[in-house]
This record gives structure tokens, sequence and C-alpha cells, in this order.
């Protein structure tokens, strides 16, 4: 039986020809990869020209990794401008490129073990060492190993006192003030301190009430008015198009009425405020994507990316029950929104990002005296409840009493019900369906001294 070194030659040229097809995945693959994942040498050398470049600012096509190998005289070891010519058109598609990049670092993962091993063996076999000296170098070899695999490490005392230190005296410092993104309303920011890193948030109500125009506030409220307009929102929407979503931001900003941006009927006025709240729009950075067969690996892939090139700050997902899941590994409904609800909370914290995931209620909440939702009308998953760090509700008088004397009120409750670092209790905000705006009617108390 004949041995071979683990390789994956086809991957490597792969992800090397990726590069040469969107630059943009450069930085995810970057932060991926190390030289030495690479099998063949000529790769490595390759993938160090790309690297230069990128730390260059610079395109990287095959004529400027080609300029990068001549001058350090490496163009004829890695095969001259026809290899590069073959590797910038062998990827067509960069749909796979997550599978290629965890191929080709399972296989220098599995290269490194056999190394590791043999030396050890070597080590074992032709050196005087005692046998507790012998096994310290093979734990740490292994734990060297190990460490390369995608787990979480334990942090020393001594580095989280420093950091829960410097977040005492930013907040001594700032007083009174909003440490997380603003939401755009001062007396939510004050209930949960604004949207915080790592943080998992529900928004959750009955259908019709109007979740989606909260979300979408609270979204461009983040964009236009945290980093001085320069924050970067991700938007994931499984029910609405982008086309939908955009509108009702224009309507929003500009106040021209949803139905009329719908149908094109608009006076001069409102042609002239669609020109100048569109520019405005133009100028935040918000990402949008409605693909409606999104699942939990798609939705974390696309956020990596913005991440790691630093334009990401904020993620909505509109919402939590239609992400789709791989049947395979979950045997009911309940048990896929568990899931989906725990990777939601586990991306929150990889990212260092806050998450605001909307999430439909149940029907039992009809069935009650007031109407008002509980923790218990999550729908279809306890866990929910668990894994969110802050869960919020939208209740409306008004959806309850069609056809009543008042119906048009618009007088909603936005109800916060959990809230692991700040305070529990109900917020007044009139909603106006026609802007798909939502304006906070109440105030806190401000706390005596």
């Amino acid at each position: 039986m004949t041995s071979r070194i683990p390789n994956a030659v086809d991957a490597e040229k792969s992800v090397l020809g990726a590069i040469f097809l969107d630059q943009q995945t450069a930085p995810n693959i970057f932060d991926e990869i190390r030289e030495t994942d690479f099998y063949l040498n000529q790769h490595i050398l390759i993938f160090q020209a790309m690297k230069d470049l990128f730390k260059e600012r610079k395109s990287i096509d095959y004529t400027s990794v080609k300029s990068v190998l001549e001058h350090k005289s490496q163009l004829e070891t890695v095969g001259g401008l026809l290899y590069l010519l073959e590797l910038s058109e062998y990827t067509v598609s960069i749909d796979h490129l997550e599978t290629y990049i965890e191929i080709v670092k399972d296989f220098s993962l599995k290269r490194d073990v056999i190394k590791v091993t043999q030396e050890l063996a070597t080590q074992g076999l032709t050196t005087d060492v005692n046998s507790a000296e012998y096994l310290d170098k093979v734990e740490q070899a292994i734990l060297s190993l190990s460490q390369r695999r995608k787990v979480g490490q334990f942090t020393q005392l001594s580095e989280i006192v420093k950091s829960v230190s410097e977040k005492l005296h930013f907040l001594q410092n700032n007083k009174g003030e909003v440490t997380g993104l603003t939401t755009g309303y001062k007396t939510l920011d004050k209930f949960i301190n604004g949207l915080q890193p790592e943080e998992l948030i529900i928004l959750a109500a009955r259908p019709a009430v109007g979740k989606s125009a909260l979300a979408m506030n609270i979204a461009l409220n983040a964009a236009a008015k945290n980093k001085g307009g320069k924050a970067g929102v991700a938007i994931f929407s499984l029910e609405m198009s982008n086309d939908q979503l955009v509108s009702r931001m224009i309507s929003n900003i500009s106040n021209i009425e949803n139905s009329k941006l719908r149908t094109g009927y608009l006076t001069a006025t409102e042609w002239r405020n669609f020109e100048i709240f569109t520019e405005r729009l133009n100028t935040y950075n918000i990402y949008f994507d409605d693909s409606s067969s999104s699942n939990i690996n798609d939705i974390r892939a696309k956020c990596r990316r913005l991440a790691q090139e630093g334009k990401l700050d904020f993620i909505v997902i509109d919402y939590l029950q239609l992400i789709s899941v791989d049947s395979n590994k979950s045997t009911n409904r309940q048990e896929a929104v568990s899931r989906i609800s725990r990777e939601l909370k586990q991306m929150a914290k990889e990212l260092k990002v806050p998450i605001l995931a909307l999430s439909q209620l149940s029907r039992d909440v009809e069935k009650s005296d007031d109407k008002k939702p509980t923790l218990a009308h999550l729908r279809e998953s306890g866990s929910i409840e668990q894994d969110a760090d802050i869960v919020i509700f939208i209740h409306r008088e008004d959806y309850y009493n069609q056809g009543a004397e008042g119906e048009n009120s618009g007088q909603t409750e936005i109800l916060v019900r959990k809230n692991r670092q700040g305070r529990i209790g109900d917020i007044k905000f009139i909603f106006t369906p026609q802007y798909s705006r939502f304006q906070e009617q109440s105030n806190l108390e401000e706390p005596s001294n």
C-alpha cells in the first residue's frame, strides 16, 4: 500500500483563482489562510505576491502578480505567465469559496499533524529523554495543533478584569451618554443603553403590527446617527424585497406616502423631495440582502466579509422564522428555530456587533384579556427567550380594534420584557403607517442626584 502526502491542489487553485476572479474575496481569504497552508511551493509564492499587492492597496490581477514575481525573480519558479493565466481562468464562480478554503486548511492541518507526530516519534526513538519531559513535549505539540481548529480558548482573569475596568472608566467619563450605537430613540436608548456589541436583540410582534417598519427605522437611524453617518448596517430581508424596504426608507425621511411611491403619482414638490432624500440615502453604508433562501451559514459568511472590510456595525434580520435550515439536522421546526437563535447569538459574539432579529408571536397572545405579548408568546421556541439579551414587543390597540373609534390613533407601546443589562418597561410611540414611521412619545424621568 502506497502512502501519499495529503494535499488538495485543485482547491488551492480554486482559492487563488477566486482572488483573480473577484478581488473582494481577498480580505476573507487572507484572514483565513496562511502561505504555509498551500502544498505546492509555486502556490505559496503566488499567494505571497497577492498579499504584498493587497498590503500596498494595489489591484490584484495576473499582470500585477506577474510584475511582483518578476521583481522577486520567482516568475519562472511558479510556472511563468502561462500558469498565472491558467489560475486566473480556473475559477468560474466564488459560490463555493468557503468550501475551498476549508479544504485547503483541512489538508494543511493533516500535513502538520503527520509532520509533528513523525518528529515526536523520531525524538522518542533517537534521543535520551525521560518520559515526563517527552510527554510534556507531546502535549505542547498537540495543543499547538488543536488551537488551529475553530474552537474558543480560555481567557485569563487578569485580561477580563482589565476589560471590565476600561469599560467602567469609560462609563464614568460618559455619564448619561449611550455607550452603544444609538437607535435614534432617546428613551429606548436609555432602557437598553444603545445597541451593544455581541448582543442578540429580539423584536417580536403579530403580523402587520409594524415590526418590519420599526426595524427599518432603527436600521436607518443606526446608519445615519452613528460614526458620523458612516456606520455599516447589514439588512437581511427574507420576506420583503430590497425595493420595498428602500421605498419605505424613502417614505420615512421624505414625507412621501408609501402608496404614492407604489403608484408614481407624485407632485412636483414630492419629486423634489424624492431627489433630495434619495441623495442622502446614497451616503449611508447600508447593505441589503433579500435572498429568500438564505440560511444561517450564508448570512454568517456575508457578514464576515463585511466585518473583515470594516463595514459592519449592526445586523438586522427580518425575520428569524424564515431563515432556512438543513432539514437533516433538525427533526422539527421548534428544534430548527432553537438552533437558529443559538447560532445568531454566537454570530453576534464572533463578529462583536449587535444583531436585531425579528420574530413572530404565537396566536395565543390574542387570547389574553389585554392582548399584550409576554415572553411565553414567542413563537415555536423557548430558546429564543433564553438566547436573547433583549426582548422587545410591539403592542397596538388599533390592531385589535379595527373599525372602532380612534382606530387610526397610531398609539403604540414598545414593551421591553427582557434586558440582561438594563431596565424593563413600556415606552409610548406613535406609528404612522403611511410613512412607515415610528416616533417616540414618552421621556424617562431623569434620576435625581
